[in-house]
């Protein structure tokens, strides 16, 4: 878990690329970049902000052969040995964003390399490297004041409410590659940024197994245990699932079985499935990690507990008491209609 708000920019230097396939040109700055009481606190917001927002998917540095083959790694690693070298580093690492533009949808852009103190994350203090990259301008209009009368012009410029791409790289965990966070506002070439100028893989801690995990139970749950039972238990089996995920600090793959899947003829079906659709996942070889419970929390956040019928009715289950959907709701088939229904047992209605 990660904490931005007492980050301080320690050094900063901006510089442009264009795309290189178009023959346009790199502009790299002679100096840093000097901040000021005025427009550091905006420049911070602008990096950091779509860092608070979004989920904490973490990337590393990787490389097929090895970590001292991988440019930007090797760079990284140069700038936190030595950061009074920050600036004449920050043009090499442009140079390396310039030489992967080369396909003709990357947008030309100016290129933000801070030095980041004072973060936390994983309760550790800790310097980062930010990378961020605005591409996309906004029209607006610029008024001056003439002796009698008030000009507009219009301009052109960087909307400090959307930064385009960024990349976190945290000090720590170096010989894994680093923990990395990155965004990318723009889905057209993530390739380009995620792929060529980053080089990262998914950080495999115990928040990527967690989340893994319980993507694979949803996906059972949605291609097994619905059309073996019904809606409802494939909505209770993901119920029963997160809930043994928040109540142990460590999977094991043998006891979750055994707890959550109620129908023990699904036990060789979730075996089975597990075995044809794992690396997918990348859970092959996966049956005890410790437990994230921010990723349990964030999933637990994106379940669906309604059951939607065709005719226009909805029946929402609550998760804080499960045993509720297993004791008052029932579901049968009516001959007469030759339709299913939902029996759903009450003492009373509630007020809303």
């Amino acid at each position: 878990m990660i904490n931005l708000f007492n980050a301080h920019i320690a050094s900063l230097s901006i510089h442009k690329v264009g795309n290189k396939s178009r023959n346009e040109a790199i502009f790299l700055s002679a100096q840093p970049y000097k901040l000021d009481d005025e427009i550091t606190p905006l420049l911070k917001e602008f990096f950091l902000k779509p860092f608070r927002e979004k989920e904490e998917n973490y990337f590393q540095f990787q490389h097929d052969s090895d970590l001292e083959f991988h440019s930007l790694y090797q760079l990284v690693s140069e700038m936190f040995q030595a950061p009074e070298q920050i600036h004449d580093i920050s043009k090499k690492i442009t140079q390396h964003l310039f030489d992967q533009s080369m396909h003709p949808h990357i947008k030309s852009g100016e290129v933000y390399i801070a030095y980041l103190e004072n973060l936390q994350i994983d309760n550790e203090k800790v310097d980062a490297i930010g990378i961020f990259k605005s591409e996309l301008k906004q029209e607006f209009l610029q008024f001056t004041e003439g002796d009698h009368q008030l000009d507009a012009l219009l301009q052109e410029g960087v909307n400090l409410n959307r930064l385009d791409k960024g990349a976190l790289i945290f000090n720590t965990k170096m010989e894994e590659g680093y923990k990395i966070l990155t965004v990318d506002s723009n889905r057209y070439d993530t390739r380009y940024w995620l792929e060529s100028f980053l080089g990262v893989d998914a950080f495999a801690d115990e928040n990527f197994y967690t989340k893994k995990y319980l993507k694979f139970c949803q996906d059972f749950a949605k291609d097994v245990v619905l059309p073996a039972e019904d809606k409802k238990q494939e909505v209770m089996f993901m119920n029963r699932a997160v809930n043994h995920f928040a109540k142990n600090d460590t999977f094991e793959e043998t006891a979750f079985v055994n707890e959550v899947i109620d129908n023990p003829d699904l036990i060789p079906e979730f075996r089975h499935y597990k075995s044809e659709k794992a690396p997918k996942y990348s859970i092959e070889d996966l049956t005890t990690f410790p437990i994230a419970n921010t990723a349990v929390t964030a999933a637990r956040k994106k379940m669906k507990n309604t059951i939607v019928l065709d005719t226009n009715i909805q029946i929402k289950l609550d998760f804080i008491n499960p045993e509720s959907a297993e004791r008052f709701v029932e579901k049968g088939w009516d001959e007469e209609r030759q339709m299913y229904y939902y029996l759903v047992y009450f003492n009373k209605e509630q007020k809303s």
